[in-house]
């Protein structure tokens, strides 16, 4: 701690040593600010005169702790914690109950300042709830996402460095236009230079950022998530097109815009195009329509339909005696 800092940024510090480590004593309080016996205690009274309830226990095992009242200490989060609970929020975080990481050592400071009664009930499910993790949530690193969240806010250009699924790397100068978190996975939606189209990149996948010069201006209609939905229905293996019978509004909210484009071809009737790389999941999704359907284009998707067609009929045979 250097020697020239400020005596309410002494008591601050004070205070997250107080939290992270109840019955703290005043020469060990002294040691870590880098500060007399003496001016440990002072910070303490400081503490004490700005409402903060602070308990002394004397004797050999005693120390310095927080009290419970009804006025909360102030939380003392790094960067990185605050990120990881805004991130564990967003996504549905499940490492919770693990002092460890950056979302249990925050939530360890907020359970903290609760009232007494409060706290136990969260801390007791915070340490029982055995969560199931979502494994297709593949989570990014907090530094490369807030680099790419305020190159957003900044309307800065940034220079990518990816590697694909497939295990290739490259390098490209992106617009950010809007970071995505989609079932678990976090997306940059952007406006690509190198190929002079908008693209979709995991940030999971990307391995370094570099914020350039470059000033941008995002498009005034954006629908981030809605964009980041139709991208993610073309370029696949299979070019799809399916003819349903309902109306425009009736079918949109049956099936994931991830399938692709929905436009009208009358009042009574609905085209779909889109395109897949997995037909036996597409087929899947269209099973749910509750109106008829004709899949027009693509073999591989017409087959998966059968597949699945002849999979539903057996479910409603009679079993065999």
């Amino acid at each position: 701690m250097p020697y020239d800092a400020s005596p309410t940024a002494r008591a601050l510090l004070a205070l997250e040593l107080l939290q992270a480590s109840p019955g703290i004593t005043a020469d060990r309080l002294a040691d870590k600010l880098g500060v007399s016996e003496r001016a440990a205690r002072r910070y303490v009274g400081i503490l004490r005169e700005a409402g903060i309830p602070i308990e002394s226990v004397r004797g050999p095992h005693g120390g310095y702790r927080l009290g419970r009242g009804l006025r909360l200490p102030p939380l003392m989060f790094t960067a990185a914690e605050a990120l990881g609970l805004v991130m564990a929020v967003l996504d549905g975080h499940h490492d919770a109950g693990d002092p460890a990481t950056l979302v249990g050592s925050a939530l360890g400071k907020i359970v903290q300042a609760l009232p007494e009664p409060v706290a136990a009930q969260a801390e007791a499910v915070r340490r029982s709830t055995a969560p199931a993790p979502d494994r297709s949530a593949a989570r990014p690193d907090p530094e490369t996402t807030t680099a790419l969240v305020e190159a957003r806010s900044n309307h800065r250009r940034v220079r990518l460095a990816y590697r694909s699924e497939a295990g290739s790397e490259w390098v490209s100068e992106v617009d950010p236009w809007a970071v995505v978190v989609r079932h678990g996975r976090w997306y940059l939606l952007c406006w690509s230079h190198h190929a002079n189209d908008r693209r979709a990149y995991r940030i999971d996948r990307v391995t370094a950022v570099e914020i350039l010069d470059g000033i941008f201006t995002p498009p005034a209609d954006l629908d981030p998530v809605a964009d980041l939905e139709t991208h993610l229905a073309v370029g696949w293996d299979y070019a799809t097109e399916v003819v349903i019978d309902a109306p425009l509004d009736t079918v949109t909210p049956c099936l994931p815009r991830a399938l692709g484009r929905l436009e009208p071809v009358d009042s009574q009737t609905t085209r779909l195009v889109g395109s897949t790389s997995n037909p036996i999941w597409y087929a899947e999704q269209l099973a749910t329509l509750p109106r008829s359907y004709r899949i027009v284009k693509c073999p591989e998707l017409q087959e998966a339909a059968r597949t699945i067609g002849q999979r539903l009929l057996a479910a409603g045979e009679s079993p065999r005696l």
